[in-house]
């Protein structure tokens, strides 16, 4: 039997936290120790940095900033929410909003053998010399896919999109019930689609089941915050979203360091 541990034998466990200053608790700005604690907690010394750490200012009324970590200790991606809303500054921050979650590989993400099934039967004529050169590139390729999907860079662009979401059990759209070629058949769709956007969004599925209330978390970081709703719109219209997809809030952020974060939100 594997050893007990809090470390993922795949994976790190991910942390999206949304959050909002309590304006009605302040009489002005973030005291100067606030502010100091505020920076520390978003900009950590390196012996206590998760491996992955973005910050963002985020629109509308339910949150003034969002925090996604990712560490393989679920210990150090709590600990940055723990600093934020230890006193003094914890009186002055609301959070209002959070899903906790874990990177994975898909079992939907083809292996190289199904990858070539799906190409001769796209149309591609089996034996050729072109599907033998696309599936050459596709296996290159898939290591660095897969290490992205577990340990995944942020990418530095401005703007990112976060929201939480399910596959329906209704009668008639039951996609648990649903045999396992179908599935695949309708997110190979859905990737397809996803793939018109490559080098304008970046995503990043982790999934919360077992976990959280909701069963996966999709990340999309923009190069420009059109791309964002382009991407979702015509995902929508994709069968695996269209009859099978519950979407719950969605967050949109932009990329700000500490500093930036008080300084739009005007307590500095």
């Amino acid at each position: 039997m594997p050893e007990p541990s809090t470390v993922p034998e795949t994976g790190w466990h991910c942390g999206h936290y949304f959050y909002r200053f309590r304006r009605e608790s302040l009489s002005g700005r973030l005291s100067q120790e606030c502010q100091t604690q505020f920076k520390a907690a978003l900009q950590p010394a390196a012996e206590l940095a998760p491996e992955r750490l973005g910050t963002y200012w985020t629109s509308g009324h339910r949150a003034d900033f969002a925090v996604m970590i990712m560490d393989p200790d679920p210990a150090k991606v709590d600990a940055v929410h723990q600093r934020l809303i230890a006193p003094p500054l914890g009186q002055f921050i609301e959070a209002t909003w959070s899903f906790v979650s874990l990177s994975e590989v898909s079992e939907y993400v083809p292996t190289i053998e199904e990858y070539e099934r799906r190409l001769i039967a796209g149309g591609e004529v089996a034996g050729s010399a072109e599907v033998a050169a696309k599936v050459g590139a596709y296996e290159r390729r898939l290591p660095m896919m897969n290490e992205q999907r577990l340990r995944p860079d942020f990418p530095d662009w401005p703007s990112a999109c976060f929201y939480p979401m399910s596959k329906s059990r209704v009668v008639g759209a039951n996609w648990f019930t649903e045999p396992f070629s179908a599935r695949n058949a309708m997110m190979a769709e859905h990737a397809q689609s996803g793939m018109a956007f490559a080098g304008k969004v970046s995503q990043l599925i982790t999934v919360g089941v077992g976990i959280d209330d909701w069963e996966w978390m999709v990340t999309l970081w923009g190069r420009n915050p059109e791309y964002l709703k382009e991407i979702v719109y015509k995902m929508r219209f994709d069968e695996a979203s269209a009859k099978y997809g519950e979407f719950g809030p969605f967050y949109v952020g932009y990329r700000a360091g500490a500093e930036e974060i008080l300084e739009h939100c005007q307590l500095k």
